[in-house]
């Protein structure tokens, strides 16, 4: 089961890494005559967040474990989909309404470190 569950985690850290890379490489080239000053700066913010939530997926899935380590897990993705994803939308477009779901994704990537803390906290007295 644990094989299983490391698995879906790298797959995850994979997918996260590789996405922020090639929307770093989209914004920085496709879009850099297409979006103004404003909305590549969102675009750069939103990769910025994605990215350094791609490492911090990969720190549980090596260090942390447990429920903490699930719920990290669970919370970086959904802070990436939610912070990065709703700032990815606002810079191509999408209605102000949009921006809404920024702050939720920040609260996950808020909740993902205090889990991330906690599982490593678990992993040394453990």
């Amino acid at each position: 089961m644990r094989q299983l569950a490391q698995t879906r985690e790298g797959l995850m850290v994979g997918v996260a890494g590789a996405s922020a890379v090639l929307l770093g490489a989209f914004g920085a080239h496709a879009l850099k005559d297409v979006l103004d000053a404003a909305h590549r700066e969102l675009w750069h913010t939103a990769v910025q967040y994605h990215f350094w939530h791609a490492l911090a997926l990969a720190v549980v899935a090596l260090g942390g474990n447990g429920k903490a380590g699930r719920i990290a897990i669970l919370a970086f993705v959904i802070g990436i989909v939610m912070f990065s994803g709703s700032l990815y939308a606002l810079a191509l477009g999408a209605p102000r309404w949009t921006g809404l779901v920024t702050p939720l994704g920040g609260v996950a990537f808020i909740v993902g470190w205090i889990a991330l803390g906690m599982a490593l906290t678990q992993r040394r007295l453990a």
